[in-house]
């Protein structure tokens, strides 16, 4: 098989071309040299800059910032992260003894370039060779004299970096390696050049401003980093909820114990089981895998040895970040991403890329597609798995520390410009996804349940009232639709013509109408049953809840455990398993207390005694995937009244997940807040 990295060579000299910050071409540099072993290394960057940028190399793993001004007062800034081709050679070769130099001449005002070019992963899939020669072949733009002054500066520190001894590498880009390669066979003048640029400032960056200067997204940067020099250990897993924590007289599941993983050591653990599972494999050409059953694997394909030394595969580091996000996921909100939601982010998120004349989404899209085909909160999963980059910490001890965001590339009526690189866009938009606050320190928010005071979140109040009401109405709709009756049109239309009835008996050439008879009564309570929980041990938390004023219903449920999920101070996200609704408001006992429905054997016919009981009218509408029992209908009849059953199938998936989810607050004074904690759809 063809090499993963390709260069162009004379007399001693390796020239590798590559994208700018791009993973596929940083893996190239760094295969590259582990076989070339060269004595120098060289890369395309301003020799004015070389001792702030070996200094921000030395800091690696530690992201840094270099940051300076034009002659015109113009800001320039050049991240320095670990998978950009130019910043692997340097390490590289500082990491092996080498003599490591910045060769490029220093023309002050860097060139921009605006030249489509394609996908960086084709490189891959194709092979750097075949990829380097088709998109020299279709031409890289008009030569610039300021180009031709930088080429020719390069292969003069190239000539007398060779006459010390080689080999000689040197990493820069595809625009530039030709013409240097032929200018190494002339005498070349000595270059106009700044030897020196004063007010070079060198920066820590902020853990947030990481997605703003980073053109992969960190996640990526974290694998490269893992990967480097051999595979991460295969991570443990610890259990993410501890058993036995009592928080104000609450039996708690998580909120800080010390077997709790914590939300970064969950991030890392993922990165490092991707980071074991992600890498293109000699025999198949790297792909997503067809069965989607695999979403949730725990395990992966054991890597072959040295898998190391093979490339980063983007496009199956992307299917294991899909797959541990969804882990992350499912913990966090009780929900399993299905195979057809999968099958929908896969479409959605390729169609968006090749808009964009990509093979594959970048982060944005990636994280817009979890967004568009699932939902917010596996979004926010998405998001926060990719911007995870374990080494950066808020501060530094050696460099002061800068945030930069988006909105602030115009700093004042000045533009941040990025350092001679092929082009990247800088979106003006924000990530689809808000940002959460965390804990400070674990177990703080399980302090703030107390156990007092709980109440519910407003706006989920009203989404299932919303949906009680239109239950109610479907009742009545029904029973009108049982006693309605069907005959041949004589001489009155009654209630209008019957489509179905006329069309099924089209061959008698007559007209059927229908005659709608009104239900008298309505319906007093209602019953949804999502999990009947038939081993009673899945929805162990039971309350009763009062409505706060006349549009609210009384309401009794049951669901998974208060404490459980903690998603901010005093706020539990919980999952109902089923629940009652009657109406009108305050009147409705403590049924899991009271002794009258000890007898029954299930947590759903407690809640459909508890609507027989309390409904003060004839019907009561039971949603359910299975109905009750003959023995409530008879039960029902005896009381005067009728249950009308629902299948639960009627209803939608997305229907059924926005009413399942919601939130329990430690005290009404947490609903000020809780909208910075819970996510919107």
């Amino acid at each position: 098989m063809e090499k993963f990295w390709y260069t162009l060579q004379e007399d001693g000299v390796y020239i590798l071309p590559v994208l700018h910050e791009k993973l596929e071409f940083a893996e190239a540099v760094r295969l590259a040299l582990e076989e070339i072993r060269p004595q120098i290394v060289a890369v395309e960057l301003p020799a004015s800059l070389e001792p702030q940028v070996l200094k921000a190399v030395e800091r690696l793993p530690q992201l840094s910032l270099l940051l300076y001004e034009s002659s015109r007062g113009e800001p320039l800034y050049l991240p320095v992260c670990p998978a950009d081709p130019l910043v692997e050679a340097l390490r590289w070769g500082m990491e092996h003894g080498c003599k490591v130099c910045c060769v490029d001449v220093d023309i002050d005002s860097p060139m921009l370039w605006h030249e489509k070019l394609p996908d960086a992963y084709a490189a891959l899939r194709i092979g750097h060779k075949a990829f380097y020669k088709a998109v020299s072949a279709h031409g890289l733009g008009v030569v610039h004299p300021l180009d031709r002054l930088r080429e020719q500066g390069m292969a003069l520190r190239l000539q007398r970096l060779l006459r010390l001894g080689g080999p000689v590498f040197l990493a820069c880009g595809m625009a530039h390696a030709q013409r240097i390669l032929r200018d190494l066979r002339s005498t070349l003048p000595e270059p106009l050049d700044r030897l020196e640029r004063k007010g070079v400032q060198l920066f820590h960056v902020h853990p947030d401003s990481m997605v703003e200067i980073m053109a992969e997204p960190p996640f990526f940067h974290t694998l490269y980093e893992l990967r480097r020099k051999g595979l991460p250990p295969e991570p443990k897993e610890h259990q993410m909820s501890p058993e036995g924590r009592s928080v104000g007289g609450l039996h708690l599941l998580s909120g800080g114990g010390p077997l709790l993983e914590t939300r970064s050591e969950t991030c890392l653990n993922a990165a490092r089981w991707c980071a074991r599972r992600c890498h293109t494999d000699h025999q198949e050409s790297p792909s997503v895998p067809a069965g989607l059953r695999e979403l949730l694997e725990e395990q992966g394909p054991e890597p072959p040895p040295k898998a190391h030394l093979l490339p980063m595969d983007r496009q199956k580091a992307l299917w294991r970040w899909l797959q541990r996000a969804a882990k992350m996921y499912r913990h966090r909100t009780g929900e399993t991403l299905q195979p057809w939601q999968v099958h929908g982010l896969m479409r959605f998120s390729r169609n968006y890329a090749f808009l964009e004349g990509r093979l594959l989404p970048d982060f944005y899209q990636w994280v817009a597609s979890a967004k568009a085909c699932v939902d917010e909160d596996f979004a926010y999963e998405v998001w926060e798995l990719g911007r995870t980059y374990p080494w950066q910490g808020e501060n530094a001890a050696d460099l002061p520390t800068t945030r930069i965001r988006g909105e602030d590339l115009w700093l004042g009526m000045r533009r941040l410009r990025i350092r001679p690189r092929l082009p990247r866009k800088k979106r003006p938009r924000r990530f689809p996804v808000r940002e959460r606050k965390k804990e400070t320190q674990p177990g703080q928010w399980a302090e703030a349940l107390d156990g007092d005071g709980l109440c519910s979140y407003p706006p989920e109040d009203l989404l299932v009232e919303r949906f009680g009401g239109y239950l109610r109405q479907k009742g009545v709709r029904l029973l009108s639709e049982e006693k309605s009756r069907v005959e041949p049109f004589t001489s009155s239309l009654l209630d209008g013509i019957d489509l179905r009835e006329t069309m099924r008996n089209w061959h008698q050439g007559r007209i059927y109408v229908r005659e709608t008879r009104r239900v008298r009564g309505g319906v007093g309570a209602v019953v949804v049953i999502f999990d009947p929980d038939e081993q009673g041990h899945k929805y162990p938390y039971c309350m009763t809840w009062y409505g706060e004023h006349e549009q609210e219903s009384d309401m009794a449920f049951y669901a998974t455990p208060l404490g459980a999920k903690l998603v901010g101070p005093g706020i539990s996200r919980c999952e109902y398993g089923g629940f009652v609704m009657s109406y009108p408001p305050r009147r409705m006992g403590d049924i899991w207390k009271d002794p009258v429905y000890k007898v029954l054997g299930s947590k759903p016919e407690v809640l459909l005694m508890a609507a027989l009981d309390y409904t003060l009218e004839p019907y009561v509408v039971y949603v359910a995937p299975r109905p009750p029992r003959f023995w409530f209908h008879s039960l029902a009849s005896r009381m005067g009244l009728k249950i009308v059953y629902v299948p639960l199938g009627q209803f939608s998936s997305a229907t059924l997940k926005r009413l399942r989810g919601f939130h329990v607050l430690s005290g009404r004074d947490k609903r000020a807040i809780a909208k910075d904690y819970i996510g919107g759809g």
